[in-house]
Protein backbone atom coordinates (compact mmCIF):
# COMPACT_ATOMS: atom_id res chain seq x y z
CA UNK A 1 0.00 0.00 0.00
CA UNK A 2 1.40 3.36 -0.88
CA UNK A 3 2.42 5.93 1.88
CA UNK A 4 1.35 9.33 1.59
CA UNK A 5 4.63 10.12 3.55
CA UNK A 6 6.65 9.00 1.13
CA UNK A 7 5.31 10.58 -1.73
CA UNK A 8 6.05 14.02 -2.97
CA UNK A 9 2.88 16.00 -3.46
CA UNK A 10 3.78 16.28 -6.95
CA UNK A 11 3.84 12.73 -7.01
CA UNK A 12 0.20 12.46 -5.52
CA UNK A 13 -1.36 14.84 -7.84
CA UNK A 14 -0.21 13.19 -10.34
CA UNK A 15 -1.11 9.58 -8.87
CA UNK A 16 -4.51 11.26 -8.46
CA UNK A 17 -4.85 12.14 -12.21
CA UNK A 18 -5.05 8.50 -13.13
CA UNK A 19 -8.19 7.58 -11.69
CA UNK A 20 -10.54 8.20 -14.76
CA UNK A 21 -9.35 4.02 -15.41
CA UNK A 22 -10.51 1.92 -12.89
CA UNK A 23 -8.45 -0.82 -13.10
CA UNK A 24 -5.99 1.98 -12.02
CA UNK A 25 -7.97 2.84 -9.51
CA UNK A 26 -8.41 -0.28 -7.56
CA UNK A 27 -4.43 -0.69 -7.74
CA UNK A 28 -3.62 2.66 -6.24
CA UNK A 29 -5.64 2.78 -3.64
CA UNK A 30 -4.19 4.03 -0.77
CA UNK A 31 -3.96 6.34 2.27
CA UNK A 32 -2.70 9.93 2.54
CA UNK A 33 -1.05 10.56 5.93
CA UNK A 34 0.45 14.11 7.86
CA UNK A 35 1.79 15.41 4.37
CA UNK A 36 -2.11 15.46 3.95
CA UNK A 37 -2.90 17.38 6.63
CA UNK A 38 -0.26 20.12 6.20
CA UNK A 39 -1.58 20.77 2.58
CA UNK A 40 -4.98 21.48 4.33
CA UNK A 41 -3.97 24.54 6.45
CA UNK A 42 -2.45 25.55 2.22
CA UNK A 43 -4.70 28.76 1.55
CA UNK A 44 -6.56 27.78 -1.42
CA UNK A 45 -5.45 29.09 -4.74
CA UNK A 46 -8.11 31.87 -6.99
CA UNK A 47 -9.79 30.07 -10.15
CA UNK A 48 -11.88 31.23 -12.75
CA UNK A 49 -13.74 28.25 -11.12
CA UNK A 50 -14.35 29.94 -8.05
CA UNK A 51 -17.98 30.95 -6.49
CA UNK A 52 -19.01 34.12 -6.25
CA UNK A 53 -21.56 35.44 -3.80
CA UNK A 54 -24.61 35.31 -5.59
CA UNK A 55 -23.34 31.03 -6.79
CA UNK A 56 -25.42 28.60 -5.66
CA UNK A 57 -22.94 26.82 -3.18
CA UNK A 58 -21.77 23.72 -3.50
CA UNK A 59 -23.35 21.15 -1.22
CA UNK A 60 -21.01 18.17 0.27
CA UNK A 61 -22.62 15.93 3.17
CA UNK A 62 -20.23 13.49 4.62
CA UNK A 63 -21.80 10.47 6.64
CA UNK A 64 -19.70 8.33 9.22
CA UNK A 65 -21.26 4.62 10.37
CA UNK A 66 -21.45 3.81 13.74
CA UNK A 67 -19.24 6.35 15.26
CA UNK A 68 -19.84 7.55 18.65
CA UNK A 69 -20.12 11.07 19.76
CA UNK A 70 -16.91 11.71 21.53
CA UNK A 71 -14.37 9.43 18.56
CA UNK A 72 -13.21 12.84 16.99
CA UNK A 73 -10.42 15.01 18.28
CA UNK A 74 -12.65 17.77 17.99
CA UNK A 75 -15.43 16.24 19.86
CA UNK A 76 -13.06 15.25 22.55
CA UNK A 77 -11.65 12.22 21.30
CA UNK A 78 -8.24 10.97 21.33
CA UNK A 79 -8.26 9.57 17.95
CA UNK A 80 -5.98 11.71 15.30
CA UNK A 81 -8.62 14.00 13.17
CA UNK A 82 -6.77 16.67 12.09
CA UNK A 83 -8.91 17.35 8.51
CA UNK A 84 -12.30 17.00 11.03
CA UNK A 85 -11.22 19.20 13.18
CA UNK A 86 -9.92 21.87 10.97
CA UNK A 87 -12.99 22.13 9.59
CA UNK A 88 -14.33 22.22 13.02
CA UNK A 89 -12.13 25.07 13.50
CA UNK A 90 -13.02 26.99 10.26
CA UNK A 91 -16.46 26.00 10.78
CA UNK A 92 -19.02 25.34 13.54
CA UNK A 93 -20.03 22.09 16.07
CA UNK A 94 -23.06 21.76 17.09
CA UNK A 95 -24.04 19.74 20.28
CA UNK A 96 -27.28 18.75 20.10
CA UNK A 97 -27.47 17.13 16.58
CA UNK A 98 -29.68 14.23 16.12
CA UNK A 99 -30.22 11.29 14.39
CA UNK A 100 -32.41 8.34 13.77
CA UNK A 101 -31.00 5.45 15.65
CA UNK A 102 -29.77 3.10 12.67
CA UNK A 103 -28.25 3.59 9.32
CA UNK A 104 -31.23 3.76 7.07
CA UNK A 105 -33.54 5.60 8.41
CA UNK A 106 -31.24 8.05 9.04
CA UNK A 107 -30.00 8.24 5.17
CA UNK A 108 -34.13 9.01 4.96
CA UNK A 109 -33.94 11.82 7.26
CA UNK A 110 -31.38 13.67 5.78
CA UNK A 111 -32.20 13.17 1.96
CA UNK A 112 -36.03 13.51 2.14
CA UNK A 113 -36.69 15.65 5.27
CA UNK A 114 -39.02 13.57 6.75
CA UNK A 115 -38.94 10.98 9.69
CA UNK A 116 -38.04 7.62 8.65
CA UNK A 117 -41.43 6.21 9.28
CA UNK A 118 -43.45 9.03 7.51
CA UNK A 119 -41.61 7.80 4.00
CA UNK A 120 -42.00 3.85 5.07
CA UNK A 121 -38.41 3.91 5.61
CA UNK A 122 -38.73 2.42 9.04
CA UNK A 123 -41.27 -0.07 10.58
CA UNK A 124 -45.24 0.89 9.90
CA UNK A 125 -47.60 -1.51 10.36
CA UNK A 126 -49.72 -2.92 7.40
CA UNK A 127 -47.71 -1.64 5.18
CA UNK A 128 -44.44 -2.48 3.40
CA UNK A 129 -41.40 -0.46 5.57
CA UNK A 130 -38.26 -0.49 7.33
CA UNK A 131 -35.34 -1.76 5.42
CA UNK A 132 -37.21 -3.25 2.51
CA UNK A 133 -39.85 0.19 2.14
CA UNK A 134 -39.77 2.01 -0.86
CA UNK A 135 -40.37 5.82 -0.35
CA UNK A 136 -44.14 7.12 -1.54
CA UNK A 137 -44.23 8.93 -4.74
CA UNK A 138 -44.07 12.65 -3.22
CA UNK A 139 -40.94 12.39 -1.49
CA UNK A 140 -38.50 12.79 -3.77
CA UNK A 141 -34.43 12.44 -2.51
CA UNK A 142 -32.49 15.89 -2.14
CA UNK A 143 -30.36 14.41 -5.54
CA UNK A 144 -33.52 14.77 -7.38
CA UNK A 145 -34.40 17.97 -6.19
CA UNK A 146 -31.01 19.64 -6.78
CA UNK A 147 -30.98 17.97 -10.27
CA UNK A 148 -33.75 19.46 -11.47
CA UNK A 149 -32.30 23.05 -10.56
CA UNK A 150 -29.37 22.54 -12.50
CA UNK A 151 -27.26 20.76 -9.48
CA UNK A 152 -24.43 17.70 -10.90
CA UNK A 153 -25.03 14.80 -8.58
CA UNK A 154 -22.60 12.44 -7.28
CA UNK A 155 -22.68 9.86 -4.62
CA UNK A 156 -19.66 7.45 -3.34
CA UNK A 157 -19.90 4.53 -0.14
CA UNK A 158 -22.69 3.16 1.35
CA UNK A 159 -26.19 3.87 -0.34
CA UNK A 160 -28.90 1.63 2.10
CA UNK A 161 -32.06 4.27 0.65
CA UNK A 162 -34.28 2.50 -1.70
CA UNK A 163 -34.29 2.03 -5.23
CA UNK A 164 -30.28 3.34 -6.64
CA UNK A 165 -28.95 6.32 -6.68
CA UNK A 166 -28.64 6.14 -10.56
CA UNK A 167 -32.12 6.26 -10.83
CA UNK A 168 -32.68 8.78 -8.03
CA UNK A 169 -31.05 12.16 -9.35
CA UNK A 170 -27.48 11.34 -9.24
CA UNK A 171 -25.05 11.51 -12.14
CA UNK A 172 -22.53 9.44 -11.06
CA UNK A 173 -22.31 6.57 -7.95
CA UNK A 174 -19.89 4.36 -6.52
CA UNK A 175 -22.05 2.02 -4.22
CA UNK A 176 -20.40 -0.49 -1.89
CA UNK A 177 -22.65 -3.36 -1.12
CA UNK A 178 -20.65 -4.92 0.75
CA UNK A 179 -20.86 -4.12 3.81
CA UNK A 180 -18.66 -7.18 5.63
CA UNK A 181 -15.29 -7.06 3.44
CA UNK A 182 -12.79 -3.57 4.02
CA UNK A 183 -10.17 -5.27 1.70
CA UNK A 184 -11.73 -7.11 -0.77
CA UNK A 185 -15.37 -6.59 -1.05
CA UNK A 186 -17.50 -8.87 -3.47
CA UNK A 187 -20.12 -6.60 -4.31
CA UNK A 188 -19.71 -3.24 -5.58
CA UNK A 189 -20.63 -0.89 -8.31
CA UNK A 190 -20.04 2.25 -10.74
CA UNK A 191 -22.85 3.88 -12.13
CA UNK A 192 -25.10 0.28 -12.19
CA UNK A 193 -22.42 -1.54 -13.69
CA UNK A 194 -20.49 -4.16 -11.02
CA UNK A 195 -16.84 -3.70 -10.79
CA UNK A 196 -14.65 -7.11 -9.82
CA UNK A 197 -13.25 -7.84 -6.28
CA UNK A 198 -10.10 -6.51 -5.63
CA UNK A 199 -7.37 -8.95 -5.86
CA UNK A 200 -4.85 -9.65 -2.79
CA UNK A 201 -2.10 -7.18 -4.39
CA UNK A 202 -4.99 -4.03 -5.55
CA UNK A 203 -4.10 -2.33 -2.34
CA UNK A 204 -7.85 -1.52 -1.62
CA UNK A 205 -9.14 -0.21 1.52
CA UNK A 206 -13.09 0.70 1.30
CA UNK A 207 -12.92 4.03 3.40
CA UNK A 208 -9.72 5.48 0.22
CA UNK A 209 -11.53 3.78 -2.18
CA UNK A 210 -14.64 5.28 -0.97
CA UNK A 211 -12.81 8.80 -1.18
CA UNK A 212 -11.02 8.19 -4.46
CA UNK A 213 -14.03 7.47 -6.29
CA UNK A 214 -15.69 11.11 -4.95
CA UNK A 215 -11.87 12.53 -6.05
CA UNK A 216 -12.95 11.41 -9.54
CA UNK A 217 -16.35 12.80 -9.54
CA UNK A 218 -14.86 15.80 -8.44
CA UNK A 219 -12.00 16.51 -10.99
CA UNK A 220 -14.08 15.19 -13.72
CA UNK A 221 -16.96 18.37 -12.93
CA UNK A 222 -14.20 20.71 -12.80
CA UNK A 223 -12.90 19.92 -15.89
CA UNK A 224 -16.20 18.63 -17.76
CA UNK A 225 -19.15 21.21 -15.56
CA UNK A 226 -17.21 23.40 -13.90
CA UNK A 227 -20.32 26.11 -14.84
CA UNK A 228 -22.87 24.26 -12.62
CA UNK A 229 -22.77 23.78 -8.97
CA UNK A 230 -22.31 20.22 -7.41
CA UNK A 231 -23.78 17.65 -4.89
CA UNK A 232 -21.77 14.94 -3.55
CA UNK A 233 -23.02 12.59 -1.06
CA UNK A 234 -20.13 10.60 0.76
CA UNK A 235 -21.10 7.82 2.99
CA UNK A 236 -18.08 5.88 4.06
CA UNK A 237 -18.72 2.45 5.73
CA UNK A 238 -16.76 3.31 8.36
CA UNK A 239 -16.17 2.27 11.67
CA UNK A 240 -19.49 -0.24 11.13
CA UNK A 241 -18.25 -3.56 11.71
CA UNK A 242 -16.21 -5.61 10.77
CA UNK A 243 -13.41 -3.79 12.78
CA UNK A 244 -10.57 -4.47 9.51
CA UNK A 245 -7.86 -1.73 9.29
CA UNK A 246 -4.17 -1.81 7.50
CA UNK A 247 -1.92 -3.08 10.40
CA UNK A 248 0.10 -0.49 11.19
CA UNK A 249 -2.32 2.11 11.49
CA UNK A 250 -3.80 -0.29 14.62
CA UNK A 251 -0.41 -0.47 15.85
CA UNK A 252 -0.24 3.48 16.07
CA UNK A 253 -3.28 2.99 18.78
CA UNK A 254 -2.70 0.18 20.58
CA UNK A 255 -0.82 1.53 23.59
CA UNK A 256 -3.58 3.60 24.02
CA UNK A 257 -6.02 1.65 24.93
CA UNK A 258 -4.45 -0.04 27.47
CA UNK A 259 -6.10 1.88 29.88
CA UNK A 260 -9.47 0.39 29.67
CA UNK A 261 -12.54 1.86 28.58
CA UNK A 262 -13.82 3.14 32.14
CA UNK A 263 -10.46 5.67 32.09
CA UNK A 264 -11.19 6.33 28.51
CA UNK A 265 -15.06 6.97 29.09
CA UNK A 266 -13.48 9.43 31.67
CA UNK A 267 -10.67 11.08 30.05
CA UNK A 268 -12.96 11.94 27.25
CA UNK A 269 -16.00 13.44 29.20
CA UNK A 270 -13.82 15.74 31.17
CA UNK A 271 -12.57 17.21 28.00
CA UNK A 272 -16.01 17.35 26.51
CA UNK A 273 -16.91 19.52 29.58
CA UNK A 274 -13.57 21.85 29.18
CA UNK A 275 -14.37 22.10 25.55
CA UNK A 276 -17.70 23.38 26.47
CA UNK A 277 -19.46 20.88 24.51
CA UNK A 278 -21.70 19.26 27.18
CA UNK A 279 -22.57 20.00 30.67
CA UNK A 280 -22.95 16.63 32.10
CA UNK A 281 -20.27 14.25 33.01
CA UNK A 282 -20.40 10.91 31.20
CA UNK A 283 -23.16 8.18 32.71
CA UNK A 284 -21.95 4.95 34.73
CA UNK A 285 -21.84 2.69 32.08
CA UNK A 286 -24.91 -0.09 32.34
CA UNK A 287 -22.94 -3.11 32.79
CA UNK A 288 -25.94 -5.17 32.64
CA UNK A 289 -26.72 -3.92 29.45
CA UNK A 290 -25.46 -6.11 26.05
CA UNK A 291 -25.75 -6.11 22.77
CA UNK A 292 -29.02 -5.19 21.32
CA UNK A 293 -29.00 -8.85 19.39
CA UNK A 294 -28.42 -12.14 20.90
CA UNK A 295 -25.89 -14.01 18.57
CA UNK A 296 -24.68 -16.80 21.13
CA UNK A 297 -22.57 -18.68 18.15
CA UNK A 298 -20.46 -15.54 17.60
CA UNK A 299 -19.12 -15.80 21.28
CA UNK A 300 -18.32 -19.91 20.83
CA UNK A 301 -16.20 -18.53 17.69
CA UNK A 302 -14.66 -15.71 19.31
CA UNK A 303 -13.50 -17.04 22.11
CA UNK A 304 -13.31 -16.40 25.91
CA UNK A 305 -11.70 -13.25 25.24
CA UNK A 306 -14.72 -11.45 24.27
CA UNK A 307 -16.88 -9.74 26.59
CA UNK A 308 -20.73 -9.48 26.59
CA UNK A 309 -21.29 -6.70 29.02
CA UNK A 310 -19.16 -3.58 29.68
CA UNK A 311 -18.01 -5.22 33.10
CA UNK A 312 -15.37 -3.04 35.18
CA UNK A 313 -11.81 -2.83 33.43
CA UNK A 314 -10.35 -4.29 36.14
CA UNK A 315 -12.36 -6.98 36.24
CA UNK A 316 -11.41 -8.59 32.75
CA UNK A 317 -8.46 -11.19 32.84
CA UNK A 318 -5.61 -10.40 30.74
CA UNK A 319 -6.19 -12.11 27.99
CA UNK A 320 -9.56 -10.18 27.22
CA UNK A 321 -7.94 -6.83 28.40
CA UNK A 322 -5.45 -7.60 25.62
CA UNK A 323 -8.29 -8.57 23.07
CA UNK A 324 -10.70 -5.48 23.89
CA UNK A 325 -7.44 -3.23 23.47
CA UNK A 326 -7.23 -3.95 19.96
CA UNK A 327 -11.05 -3.97 19.16
CA UNK A 328 -11.07 0.01 20.08
CA UNK A 329 -7.35 0.63 18.11
CA UNK A 330 -8.75 -1.11 15.20
CA UNK A 331 -11.99 0.97 15.26
CA UNK A 332 -9.70 4.34 15.97
CA UNK A 333 -7.24 2.99 13.01
CA UNK A 334 -10.65 3.05 11.20
CA UNK A 335 -11.88 6.60 12.43
CA UNK A 336 -8.27 8.05 11.59
CA UNK A 337 -8.47 6.64 7.83
CA UNK A 338 -11.79 8.20 7.46
CA UNK A 339 -10.07 11.38 8.51
CA UNK A 340 -7.06 11.16 6.30
CA UNK A 341 -10.04 10.68 3.35
CA UNK A 342 -11.79 13.60 4.39
CA UNK A 343 -8.91 15.43 3.80
CA UNK A 344 -8.21 14.02 0.05
CA UNK A 345 -11.93 15.52 -0.65
CA UNK A 346 -11.05 18.86 1.15
CA UNK A 347 -7.53 19.02 -1.18
CA UNK A 348 -9.50 18.21 -4.39
CA UNK A 349 -12.09 21.06 -3.94
CA UNK A 350 -9.04 23.50 -3.22
CA UNK A 351 -7.33 22.02 -6.12
CA UNK A 352 -10.38 22.87 -8.69
CA UNK A 353 -10.82 26.29 -6.68
CA UNK A 354 -14.90 25.60 -4.98
CA UNK A 355 -13.87 25.68 -1.04
CA UNK A 356 -14.57 28.76 -0.31
CA UNK A 357 -18.42 27.98 -1.69
CA UNK A 358 -19.08 24.87 -0.34
CA UNK A 359 -20.66 24.13 2.17
CA UNK A 360 -19.75 20.34 4.12
CA UNK A 361 -22.15 19.09 6.78
CA UNK A 362 -20.25 16.20 8.51
CA UNK A 363 -22.19 13.95 11.07
CA UNK A 364 -22.55 9.92 11.99
CA UNK A 365 -25.73 8.24 11.24
CA UNK A 366 -25.88 6.60 14.56
CA UNK A 367 -24.12 6.19 18.06
CA UNK A 368 -21.31 3.52 17.95
CA UNK A 369 -22.78 0.52 18.20
CA UNK A 370 -22.78 -2.58 20.86
CA UNK A 371 -23.41 -5.38 18.62
CA UNK A 372 -21.59 -8.47 18.22
CA UNK A 373 -21.68 -10.97 15.40
CA UNK A 374 -19.60 -12.89 13.28
CA UNK A 375 -21.03 -13.09 9.25
CA UNK A 376 -19.04 -12.66 6.31
CA UNK A 377 -16.25 -14.77 5.70
CA UNK A 378 -15.94 -15.72 9.34
CA UNK A 379 -13.48 -15.13 11.78
CA UNK A 380 -10.40 -16.77 11.87
CA UNK A 381 -8.98 -16.56 15.34
CA UNK A 382 -5.09 -17.14 14.38
CA UNK A 383 -5.40 -13.97 11.88
CA UNK A 384 -4.22 -10.81 12.80
CA UNK A 385 -7.16 -9.26 14.53
CA UNK A 386 -8.44 -6.19 12.02
CA UNK A 387 -6.97 -8.15 9.03
CA UNK A 388 -9.68 -9.73 6.07
CA UNK A 389 -9.79 -13.13 7.59
CA UNK A 390 -11.43 -11.88 11.28
CA UNK A 391 -14.62 -10.43 12.08
CA UNK A 392 -15.06 -8.12 15.28
CA UNK A 393 -17.30 -5.48 16.91
CA UNK A 394 -16.92 -2.89 19.04
CA UNK A 395 -19.35 -4.21 21.57
CA UNK A 396 -20.59 -2.71 24.82
CA UNK A 397 -17.95 -1.62 26.62
CA UNK A 398 -16.07 0.60 24.34
CA UNK A 399 -19.18 1.62 22.64
CA UNK A 400 -20.07 2.99 25.86
CA UNK A 401 -17.00 5.16 25.47
CA UNK A 402 -17.34 5.97 22.06
CA UNK A 403 -20.94 7.67 23.12
CA UNK A 404 -19.04 9.88 25.76
CA UNK A 405 -21.08 11.65 27.05
CA UNK A 406 -24.14 9.34 27.19
CA UNK A 407 -26.13 6.47 27.76
CA UNK A 408 -26.67 3.29 25.34
CA UNK A 409 -26.27 2.50 21.68
CA UNK A 410 -26.92 2.56 18.25
CA UNK A 411 -30.78 1.10 17.77
CA UNK A 412 -31.62 2.58 21.37
CA UNK A 413 -32.78 6.45 21.50
CA UNK A 414 -31.73 7.42 24.52
CA UNK A 415 -28.88 10.44 23.79
CA UNK A 416 -26.13 7.68 23.61
CA UNK A 417 -27.97 6.17 20.27
CA UNK A 418 -29.19 8.93 18.55
CA UNK A 419 -26.48 11.84 19.32
CA UNK A 420 -24.06 12.66 16.65
CA UNK A 421 -21.68 15.33 15.77
CA UNK A 422 -22.13 17.96 13.13
CA UNK A 423 -19.81 19.97 11.83
CA UNK A 424 -20.52 22.34 9.11
CA UNK A 425 -18.13 24.14 6.95
CA UNK A 426 -18.57 27.36 4.24
CA UNK A 427 -15.83 29.54 4.50
CA UNK A 428 -17.92 32.05 2.12
CA UNK A 429 -20.89 31.59 4.45
CA UNK A 430 -19.96 31.28 8.01
CA UNK A 431 -17.58 34.00 9.47
CA UNK A 432 -18.06 32.88 13.28
CA UNK A 433 -15.16 30.67 12.59
CA UNK A 434 -14.43 27.60 15.70
CA UNK A 435 -17.88 28.57 17.18
CA UNK A 436 -20.05 26.27 18.98
CA UNK A 437 -24.43 25.67 18.48
CA UNK A 438 -26.46 24.65 21.29
CA UNK A 439 -29.65 24.88 19.53
CA UNK A 440 -30.99 20.83 19.06
CA UNK A 441 -31.08 20.23 15.29
CA UNK A 442 -32.17 16.90 13.15
CA UNK A 443 -31.32 15.35 9.95
CA UNK A 444 -34.92 16.27 8.94
CA UNK A 445 -33.07 19.67 8.85
CA UNK A 446 -30.34 19.16 6.56
CA UNK A 447 -33.14 18.88 3.39
CA UNK A 448 -34.53 22.13 4.08
CA UNK A 449 -31.28 23.92 4.63
CA UNK A 450 -29.56 23.02 1.68
CA UNK A 451 -32.94 23.95 -0.38
CA UNK A 452 -32.70 27.50 1.22
CA UNK A 453 -28.63 27.67 0.42
CA UNK A 454 -30.26 26.53 -3.12
CA UNK A 455 -32.74 29.52 -3.52
CA UNK A 456 -35.26 26.42 -4.27
CA UNK A 457 -38.71 26.42 -2.90
CA UNK A 458 -40.71 22.99 -2.49
CA UNK A 459 -44.08 22.72 -4.17
CA UNK A 460 -46.77 21.64 -2.43
CA UNK A 461 -47.28 18.23 -4.62
CA UNK A 462 -44.43 15.76 -6.39
CA UNK A 463 -45.36 13.55 -8.97
CA UNK A 464 -48.35 14.83 -8.59
CA UNK A 465 -49.06 14.06 -4.97
CA UNK A 466 -49.72 15.85 -2.10
CA UNK A 467 -46.50 16.46 0.30
CA UNK A 468 -46.96 16.26 3.75
CA UNK A 469 -45.24 19.05 5.89
CA UNK A 470 -42.28 18.29 6.24
CA UNK A 471 -41.30 18.18 10.01
CA UNK A 472 -37.54 20.16 9.40
CA UNK A 473 -36.40 23.46 9.47
CA UNK A 474 -33.42 25.14 7.79
CA UNK A 475 -30.55 25.76 10.17
CA UNK A 476 -28.92 28.70 7.60
CA UNK A 477 -29.82 31.56 10.63
CA UNK A 478 -27.86 29.36 13.12
CA UNK A 479 -25.28 30.21 10.88
CA UNK A 480 -25.17 33.27 11.98
CA UNK A 481 -26.41 32.95 15.55
CA UNK A 482 -27.15 30.18 18.52
CA UNK A 483 -30.87 30.43 19.42
CA UNK A 484 -32.47 31.39 16.25
CA UNK A 485 -33.91 28.57 15.19
CA UNK A 486 -36.54 26.55 17.20
CA UNK A 487 -38.37 23.36 16.83
CA UNK A 488 -41.43 22.43 18.86
CA UNK A 489 -40.65 18.39 19.12
CA UNK A 490 -38.33 15.87 17.67
CA UNK A 491 -39.39 12.41 17.32
CA UNK A 492 -37.96 8.78 17.63
CA UNK A 493 -39.45 5.06 17.14
CA UNK A 494 -36.98 2.75 16.04
CA UNK A 495 -37.44 -1.61 16.50
CA UNK A 496 -40.11 -0.51 19.65
CA UNK A 497 -37.60 1.90 20.99
CA UNK A 498 -38.96 5.13 21.34
CA UNK A 499 -38.37 8.95 22.92
CA UNK A 500 -39.73 12.77 22.05
CA UNK A 501 -38.47 15.30 22.74
CA UNK A 502 -39.96 18.94 23.56
CA UNK A 503 -37.83 21.96 24.68
CA UNK A 504 -35.78 20.55 27.50
CA UNK A 505 -37.89 17.47 28.19
CA UNK A 506 -37.06 14.47 26.91
CA UNK A 507 -39.37 11.15 27.30
CA UNK A 508 -37.82 8.22 26.53
CA UNK A 509 -38.44 4.42 26.79
CA UNK A 510 -36.49 1.22 25.25
CA UNK A 511 -38.40 -1.65 24.28
CA UNK A 512 -41.37 -2.53 26.66
CA UNK A 513 -39.87 -0.96 29.56
CA UNK A 514 -42.14 1.89 31.04
CA UNK A 515 -41.29 6.17 30.27
CA UNK A 516 -38.26 7.42 31.74
CA UNK A 517 -38.39 11.50 31.69
CA UNK A 518 -35.32 13.83 31.47
CA UNK A 519 -34.65 17.21 31.76
CA UNK A 520 -31.94 17.51 29.36
CA UNK A 521 -31.11 21.13 30.15
CA UNK A 522 -29.87 19.59 33.39
CA UNK A 523 -29.23 16.15 32.72
CA UNK A 524 -28.11 14.96 28.89
CA UNK A 525 -26.51 12.18 30.60
CA UNK A 526 -30.59 11.09 31.36
CA UNK A 527 -29.42 9.54 35.14
CA UNK A 528 -32.15 11.11 37.13
CA UNK A 529 -35.57 10.11 35.99
CA UNK A 530 -38.26 12.36 36.94
CA UNK A 531 -40.97 9.86 35.31
CA UNK A 532 -42.81 9.22 39.16
CA UNK A 533 -42.16 13.15 40.28
CA UNK A 534 -43.97 14.76 37.13
CA UNK A 535 -46.83 12.53 35.98
CA UNK A 536 -48.68 15.67 34.17
CA UNK A 537 -45.56 16.00 32.09
CA UNK A 538 -45.40 12.38 31.21
CA UNK A 539 -48.90 12.20 30.06
CA UNK A 540 -48.47 15.21 28.10
CA UNK A 541 -45.26 14.20 26.16
CA UNK A 542 -46.93 10.56 25.33
CA UNK A 543 -50.23 12.08 24.37
CA UNK A 544 -47.83 13.91 21.71
CA UNK A 545 -45.79 10.93 20.73
CA UNK A 546 -48.92 9.15 20.20
CA UNK A 547 -50.43 11.68 18.52
CA UNK A 548 -47.26 12.69 16.30
CA UNK A 549 -47.42 8.56 15.33
CA UNK A 550 -50.81 8.49 14.26
CA UNK A 551 -49.86 10.93 11.91
CA UNK A 552 -47.12 9.77 10.37
CA UNK A 553 -48.95 6.18 10.12
CA UNK A 554 -51.33 7.75 7.99
CA UNK A 555 -48.08 9.85 5.97
CA UNK A 556 -46.75 6.59 5.22
CA UNK A 557 -50.07 5.28 3.97
CA UNK A 558 -51.41 7.85 1.92
CA UNK A 559 -51.89 7.54 -2.09
CA UNK A 560 -50.62 4.01 -1.59
CA UNK A 561 -52.16 3.64 -4.95
CA UNK A 562 -51.76 6.10 -6.74
CA UNK A 563 -49.37 5.55 -10.02
CA UNK A 564 -47.11 8.70 -10.42
CA UNK A 565 -47.91 11.30 -12.39
CA UNK A 566 -45.97 13.73 -14.39
CA UNK A 567 -43.46 15.55 -12.03
CA UNK A 568 -43.91 18.77 -10.53
CA UNK A 569 -40.96 20.37 -10.59
CA UNK A 570 -39.41 22.61 -7.46
CA UNK A 571 -39.38 26.74 -7.98
CA UNK A 572 -36.65 29.18 -8.05
CA UNK A 573 -37.58 30.62 -4.23
CA UNK A 574 -38.60 34.39 -4.11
Amino acid sequence: MLRAASLTWRAIRGFLCTLAAAAVFLAGTSRLHAAQTSSAEAPQKASSASATAKTPPNVVIILADDMGYSDLGCYGGEIETPNLDHLAANGLRFTQCYNSARCWPSRAAIMTGYYPQQVRRDTVPGVRSGGGGVRPAWAPLLSEVLREHGYRCYHSGKWHIDKQPWTSGFDHSYVLNDHNRFFHPHNHQEDGRPLPTPGPNDGYYATTAIARYAVKYLAEHATEHREKPFFLYLCFTSPHFPLQAPQEVIAQYRDRYRVGWNVIQQQRGKRLLEMGLVRNSPPPMEVHLGPPYDFPEAFKILGPAEVKYPIPWNELTPEQKEFQTTKMAIHAAMVHIMDEAVGMVVEQLKKMGALDNTVIFFASDNGASAEIMVRGDGHDPKAPMGSEKTFLCLGPGWSSASNTPFRRHKTWVHEGGISTPLIVHWPQGITARGELRHTPVHFVDVFPTVLELAGISMPDRWNGQERPQPPGKSIVPLFTKDGTVEHDFFWFLHEGNRAIRAGDWKLVAARGDPWELYNLAEDRGETNNLATKLPEKVAELESLWNRLWEQYQQDAKRDLTQAPASNTKPRKAG
